[in-house]
């Protein structure tokens, strides 16, 4: 099985390494400044404190010259990078027998990728780890968690899905087959707009915004306003889920920031509109009110405003 992975950042990278160190035949497709790095330093797994080395294959997007089996997307999209720019690189490798399976949060992408190369080539995928890029370009990985969930988006456990579970379960990553990948994305959806969203109006990791009076609250309100949205788009999260999400960002003693809060932090682009700003918009479709997170993508929108006003001096 040949494997292109869109990206060798802080999620593809990672998964791709994993699967190219157990001998699977796995192609990066990267930009020509990040192939320069890989060549110059090899794609670098600091793994739970653990440093590990590979000399990955690597393509850049004009040079695919046939489709592969599975292409994996593990970026981002951002406003520097939008979403439709990635499908057009990504075309010569799509195929007639061609699996896609999207690593990004929430949902859109599935109904532009749907359309581009029909449902029945595209996977939900959700990836449950907490990585990030150092200032060298490795891959930190900064919690023990490292789970790929992904699914037919109809449900059930197909006997294709099965296989590629298989293919795909290596030493270093726990790969999960979902029944209902579209509610597992939901579930995650709602977690980052959270999460995030707690970073982001309160301009702190989640363990110091829950250590003060107010700050579980607000985690509780940004949750129940994205389970609404969910619920609205016919996928009802449980309490428990709600609940998990509620308790992870209420932990008093968790120093954690969102990737999208780090984004923020240094000054780039974030996942903002892809995240926050259709949830908002999805929310409005259906009627509801959602004043936190409304307050969320304003935020986010002026970072955003602001970062092009100081690109364009």
């Amino acid at each position: 099985m040949r494997i292109l992975i869109a990206g060798a950042g802080a999620v593809g990278g990672y998964f791709g390494a994993s699967w190219a160190r157990s001998g699977l035949d796995v192609t990066f497709m990267v930009s020509a400044r990040r192939a320069r790095v890989l060549a110059e330093r090899g794609l670098r797994v600091v793994d739970m404190g653990e440093e590990s080395v590979l000399t990955p294959t690597t393509v850049l997007a004009e040079d695919i010259g046939a489709p592969y089996d599975l292409v994996v997307l593990g970026v981002k999209s951002t406003a520097d990078r939008p979403f439709a720019a990635l499908l057009d690189q990504i075309a010569p490798a799509v195929g007639p027998d061609t699996l896609i399976l999207p690593l990004l949060n929430g949902l859109a992408h599935v109904e532009v990728l749907n359309e581009r190369f029909g449902p029945e080539r595209v996977l939900g995928g959700v990836a449950k780890i907490i990585t990030t890029l150092n200032e060298d370009g490795d891959i930190v990985r900064m919690a023990p968690v490292a789970t790929l969930v992904f699914g037919e988006q109809p449900g059930g456990a197909s006997e294709r899905a099965r296989e590629l579970r298989e293919r795909l379960s290596v030493e270093g990553t726990d790969i999960v087959l979902s029944e209902d990948i579209l509610g597992d994305m939901w579930d995650k959806w709602v977690f980052i707009t959270t999460t995030a969203g707690l970073n982001v109006l309160m301009r702190a990791p989640l363990g110091d915004i829950a250590a003060v009076p107010g700050g579980p609250e607000l985690a509780r309100r940004l949750a129940a306003e994205g389970a609404s949205v969910a619920k609205a788009e016919g996928h009802e999260l449980s309490e428990e889920r709600i609940e998990t999400t509620v308790a992870f960002a209420s932990d008093p003693e968790l120093p954690v920031t969102t990737s999208l809060y780090r984004d923020l932090e240094a000054g780039s682009a974030t996942e903002g509109e892809h995240l926050f700003g259709i949830m908002l918009s999805t929310a409005r479709r259906h009627g509801l009110e959602v004043p936190t997170l409304e307050l969320v993508t304003l935020n986010l929108r002026v970072f955003e405003r602001s970062r092009e006003k100081a690109g364009a001096r």
